[in-house]
């Protein structure tokens, strides 16, 4: 077993519980890490032994697409994307951090991780 991550990943979108985060928009950053069987890429040196790490970022920029109000929905919906479009995939961990929440004070994100 290995893992394959992206990290960083950011994007501009709509997402919030309230009305006008909806509105305004937000910056979100998105790290995948899967949990994959790759030894026949480690010893073959094709892709088909691993997952795309390119077609993993288009999941992930089609969820972050759809308007959502939690940070937790947006997680669940792309662990079980990925695990959709990659079978051999054992285990999903998604962390999606949130900069500037609309809270009384100072805070540089907010941050959910799942994994299933």
């Amino acid at each position: 077993m290995g893992k394959v991550a992206l990290e960083g990943m950011e994007f501009y979108a709509r997402h919030g519980y309230y009305e006008e985060e909806r509105k305004i928009g937000n910056k979100y950053s998105v790290d995948v890490e899967l949990d994959v069987d790759f030894t026949d890429a480690a010893m073959d040196d094709k892709l088909e032994g691993t997952v795309n790490y390119e077609r993993v970022y288009e999941v992930v920029a089609e969820v972050m697409n759809i308007d959502a109000q939690l940070l937790e929905h947006l997680a669940g919906k792309m662990i079980r994307q990925l695990k959709t479009e990659f079978p051999q995939v054992n285990q999903v961990k998604v962390k999606v951090s949130k900069y500037n929440p609309p809270i009384k004070g100072l805070c540089h994100r907010a941050v959910v991780t799942l994994e299933g």
